[in-house]
């Protein structure tokens, strides 16, 4: 009886947390679709009267979101691509190669995650500034193709797989690059393909640095370009979550096709709790 009064119990809160989660989707799809007044008005109007589909023809001529979407594609699939890159061939430096002082320096890069992102925004910001790159796609991409909680989390999945797998790949004659890339990769897929579906959110949803180092309107990235609809006059909301909803849908689509190799991922690589 107190086991299946457990199950019950466990059910209703996992409900409730789901709940709670999609709660805000539904209020964006909801006031997407209303009109101005009653996106304000109080109490909150849930299901709007009329269904305003308009604010979605409304929202995509009010700014060049076209060029916003195509600055958001190129800025995540570079930024990605050489993250997983550079973290590939760090972590496996870390796990499988033993050169002098290895520990040492992995634990100072370890040290690195505990500094505020905060606090790097103005010295990047100025050192692009002195090599010429604000406005560019440079500013936007340069500063994020390295991340140490990408290099630690793979690190953590190279080390699962056993030192005679690398031992007898090189005595079979394989050099490290081809071991890396025909063995280990192949072994690491499912976290691989974790960091990177976390990598693409992240990088598809800044805001912050692609704000400050950028003010050319043909720079700007989907985020960003949100910011058309807030005003010295307000806050149109109805057009700012019509806008919204063009900007999540895809990374909704990417984590409803891959969220069991996020899942995956993170149990492979040991950071679950």
């Amino acid at each position: 009886m107190m086991k299946k009064a457990a199950s019950v119990l466990r059910y209703v809160i996992l409900t409730l947390g789901a709940l709670i989660m999609i709660l805000p989707f539904f209020w964006m799809l909801s006031t997407s679709l209303k009109t101005q007044p009653e996106t304000v008005q109080i109490p909150p109007v849930w299901i709007p009267k009329q269904l305003q589909w308009g604010n979605y023809v409304e929202a995509f001529k009010a700014a060049p979101f076209a060029r916003y979407f195509v600055n958001s594609v190129i800025v995540t699939t570079v930024t990605t691509v050489g993250q997983l890159f550079t973290s590939i061939l760090a972590a496996f430096a870390f796990s499988k190669l033993h050169f002098w002082g290895r520990n040492l320096v992995f634990m100072i890069f370890l040290g690195t995650m505990m500094i505020p992102g905060e606090m790097l925004i103005i010295p990047n910001f100025v050192t692009l500034s002195n090599m010429h790159l604000v406005n560019t796609y440079g500013a936007l991409i340069l500063p994020w193709l390295a991340s140490f909680f990408t290099v630690f989390t793979l690190r953590q999945t190279f080390n699962s797989v056993p030192d005679q797998t690398y031992y007898a790949a090189k005595i079979d004659g394989a050099s490290d690059w081809r071991f890396l890339w025909h063995i280990l990769v192949p072994m690491s897929k499912s976290t691989i393909t974790a960091v990177t579906v976390l990598q693409v959110i992240g990088s598809w949803n800044a805001f912050m640095w692609p704000l400050i180092v950028t003010n050319d309107e043909n720079m700007r990235t989907l985020p960003v370009g949100l910011q058309a609809f807030t005003t010295d006059a307000g806050t149109n909301y109805a057009l700012l979550m019509a806008a919204s909803t063009f900007v999540i849908i895809p990374m909704v689509i990417v984590y409803i096709f891959l969220q069991k190799y996020i899942i995956a991922g993170i149990s492979n690589s040991g950071l679950k709790g």
